[in-house]
């Protein structure tokens, strides 16, 4: 779907432009025109958000600070899932960022994290949200954990697997890919319905998971609604469920040497 690029400010035009161009899209400095359009991205002085259907969207990872806190980070679902013995450095792949914050946990639990995010419009979002994180006092040693790139994680995946680089591989590789029938989900925030404008369903499931395995990590993590079907039809090793959703954990057999 085509986005509109707006900034009512004059000192966020030349950014505005810069994005309009990147993106191939629209520009205005008329706040009525964007209102207008589906779905357009307002740059102003809270940073970058999506607009439309009467909605907005911002990423931001100061509403995550209450679940980084000591005692709350130790019981999100995650990062009890991604835990590994013996990895004093742990090196994680989420191979679909979305917004981040998935990946703001596991760098907060002390992981460093390769992120990748394929839509134009998702990862401005995103680097928009790295950026002003950068500067929060309590999210800059965290995000520094955190290294974004724009464009196809099944590609650098395996890329990654030709290098064949034990410095370069993973120990964990995260997915969290849309499905069709997550995006009639009721148990979506209303708010993300805008993400399903842009965000493309997942056709390649067997791929996305070779590519994954691909890398010989230690573990697989994929995270699934609560009664979804399994990547791939991929049985994991094992589970952990909440109430919304559960991480399907794919161990797989020790390299021979």
């Amino acid at each position: 779907m085509n986005v509109t690029v707006f900034a009512a400010r004059e000192q966020d035009r030349p950014q505005a432009a810069a994005l309009a161009k990147r993106l191939n899209a629209e520009l205005t400095v008329n706040e009525v025109d964007a209102l207008q359009a589906p779905l357009a991205l307002r740059i102003g002085e809270e940073g970058l958000s999506l607009v439309g259907d009467g909605m907005v969207l911002r990423a931001d990872f100061v509403s995550m600070l209450p679940r980084l806190r000591p005692g709350k980070l130790q019981d999100e679902m995650l990062v009890r899932a991604a835990k590994l013995k013996g990895a004093p450095s742990p090196k994680a792949f989420d191979a679909t960022a979305g917004f981040g914050e998935d990946s703001l946990l596991l760098a907060a639990a002390g992981f460093d994290v390769t992120l990748y995010e394929n839509d134009p419009v998702i990862a401005a979002l995103l680097q928009d949200a790295l950026e002003r994180a950068k500067t929060h006092p309590e999210l800059a040693s965290i995000v520094k954990r955190m290294h974004f790139h724009e464009g196809d994680s099944i590609g650098a995946l395996k890329r990654m697997a030709e290098a064949d680089s034990a410095d370069e591989m993973p120990d964990i590789v995260y997915l969290d890919p849309m499905f069709p029938a997550r995006s009639k989900s009721a148990a979506v925030k209303k708010k993300f319905q805008l993400l399903h404008h842009l965000e493309r369903p997942c056709n390649d499931q067997e791929e996305i998971l070779e590519a994954a395995l691909s890398v010989h990590p230690r573990k697989v993590i994929v995270k699934r609604p609560i009664k979804g079907p399994h990547l791939a039809d991929r049985k994991p090793s094992y589970s952990l469920a909440g109430k919304a959703v559960r991480y399907d954990c794919i161990v797989p057999p020790p390299q021979a040497d």
